[in-house]
């Protein structure tokens, strides 16, 4: 039967073994198990409350490697932009080698524990570790020479080793908690509590690194920018790693996979099966290329236009509010928009174009930018509208990502989360000699010059330099805006809603349901099932 399909249904059709295509008379005898397993809450407080942990922990240590990193590399260690921007290239040749291999072997991973939870336990030691030694180079090598060769050395060595294990932990963590539950509650409950410490753990850090770099360059505290960056990348490591033990250790891996994976010739095309992470494909690659500049523009903001952090705290208060009361607005945009992930998503997405799109305007503005307590009120308002929608779009933009996950185990049987994540990944990879050129010509096109003092207004020497700090304001608000609005395309087809959405996961569970009657159960799924089943007589 199999060879007499079409080209097209063997490509872009469901597998032989899928809910989408297996017999509906021998699903129906599960559907009403399938049915408890959609509706029925089975993650304990424990299960919620680690992967928030794990999440606060990786949220810290990534804020400084993903934030501050670049400021790290120019500003305290001293190195040249160009060098920079040259391993980051080199590096991202290395990830399109290594990235699929490590996608295929979690992939084909199939253990007691689950097929995250022993990266997850495993991983995040070395991973944490390198982030750590990478942020003590300064005590390393205390120059200011900037083409070092110890130094270039370092910094490659140290980003290789991270990138390295960074694939062997993210994809793991990231996909534990599609495989805690089929409940979509369930999984909204992990997700927003792991917004909420994602948006405290980031915040904080943040506030209490420009604290420390505004207290350190006025000589308030005698402690060194490069000391300020050993210690919190040592201390965040020791939290991020502890955290995602905790979250390997106490979560349970409910949702049962096909006992044998299948071939790697087959799994990469399992992309092609699935439109909906066919489109976002498309559309990452298509604004892969762009970057803000690789800077950090918002210590550039706060510490040199406002004029240091007390002065620019009492700016930054609406934002930390916001940020908490959206946290009890999911529900409620939810409702708004009739229950549609798609239409809220969607709304979210516009929202933050038109205020972001106001304030860069504002900021841009001379008499504005040059007065910091206009350019503060500008900041405050719009950054506020902006981050009252945070906590919603998060949990929802999270929970359609895990929806285009279960679709394509609906239609192939499998989940292939780490060969097609990371697929998916490479598509900035293959574009990275691109986003390279762009970051240098944004740093020349802002006009600021790492180099000096983080004071305020320090490249007042520099030629209209109200007009350099607009363009760094702009940078601050529009950092993301192409690919923002690129990825908000695919929602306008996004269809996996109501009855469609209802009918596919009816059919998945009823699946999963006869996977575990027909094969040997992990100890969760076995527990989850009796129960449920137990519910129903």
């Amino acid at each position: 039967m199999a060879s007499n399909r079409s080209l097209k249904d063997r490509i872009f059709g469901a597998e032989e073994n899928s809910a989408a295509s297996m017999d509906p008379e021998k699903l129906r005898k599960f559907q009403h198990l399938a049915a408890r397993m959609y509706h029925t809450p089975v993650l304990s407080a424990k299960e919620i409350a680690a992967p928030a942990i794990a999440k606060l922990g990786r949220q810290m240590s990534e804020m400084i490697y993903n934030t501050y990193r670049m400021i790290f590399f120019v500003s305290i260690l001293r190195l040249d932009m160009f060098y920079v921007t040259l391993i980051h290239t080199v590096i991202g040749v290395y990830d399109v080698l290594n990235n699929p291999l490590m996608g295929i072997a979690y992939d084909k991973t199939r253990t007691r524990w689950g097929k995250a939870r022993p990266y997850a336990a495993l991983a995040p030691l070395m991973y944490f570790a390198c982030i750590a030694v990478l942020f003590c180079g300064q005590l390393f090598f205390p120059n200011d020479i900037t083409d070092d060769p110890g130094k270039i050395l370092f910094v490659f060595v140290m980003l290789f080793l991270q990138e390295t294990f960074s694939t062997i932990y993210i994809i793991p963590t990231d996909n534990l908690t599609s495989l805690q539950t089929p409940n979509p509650k369930d999984r909204m409950s992990v997700g927003l509590w792991q917004t909420y410490a994602y948006k405290w753990g980031g915040d904080f850090l943040a506030g209490i690194i420009m604290a420390l770099l505004d207290f350190s360059r006025s000589g308030w505290i005698p402690v060194s920018s490069g000391v300020i960056f050993a210690s919190l990348g040592i201390i965040t490591a020791m939290i991020g790693s502890g955290g995602s033990i905790l979250m390997a250790i106490n979560c349970r891996e409910r949702i049962l996979l096909q006992p044998t994976p299948a071939p790697i010739t087959k799994t990469v095309f399992y992309l092609l099966k699935n439109k909906y992470a066919m489109r976002n494909f498309v559309t990452n690659f298509m604004g892969s290329w762009w970057s803000k500049g690789g800077y950090s523009w918002d210590v550039v903001f706060q510490l040199e236009v406002l004029g240091g952090v007390l002065r620019g705290a009492p700016f930054y208060m609406p934002r930390q509010i916001m940020q908490f009361v959206s946290l009890s607005l999911v529900e409620r945009f939810k409702r708004l928009f009739g229950g549609s992930y798609r239409k809220t998503v969607i709304f979210m997405r516009a929202w933050d174009f038109l205020f972001t799109n106001i304030s860069a305007f504002l900021g841009s503005r001379p008499k504005i930018i040059g007065t910091w307590w206009k350019a503060g009120l500008v900041f405050a308002a719009f950054d506020a509208l902006c981050v009252s929608n945070d906590a919603p779009s998060t949990v929802l933009e999270a929970e359609i990502g895990r929806e285009i996950g279960d679709y394509t185990e609906y239609v192939t049987g499998e989940r292939p989360d780490g060969t097609i994540g990371l697929l998916t990944g490479l598509v900035g990879k293959v574009t990275a000699p691109l986003q390279a050129m762009m970051t240098m010509a944004v740093f020349r096109w802002s006009g600021y010059t790492p180099a000096l003092t983080n004071v305020k207004w320090s490249q007042q020497n520099v030629r209209n330099n109200t007009q350099m700090y607009s363009r760094v304001f702009m940078l601050y608000n529009l950092a993301d805006i192409v690919p923002n609005v690129l990825n908000a395309i695919p929602l306008l087809f996004y269809d996996l809603e109501g009855k469609k959405k209802a009918e596919m996961y009816l059919a998945l569970n009823e699946r999963r349901a006869e996977m575990a009657k027909s094969h040997v159960m992990s100890d969760e799924m076995a527990a989850m099932v009796e129960a449920l089943a137990s519910e129903n007589g």
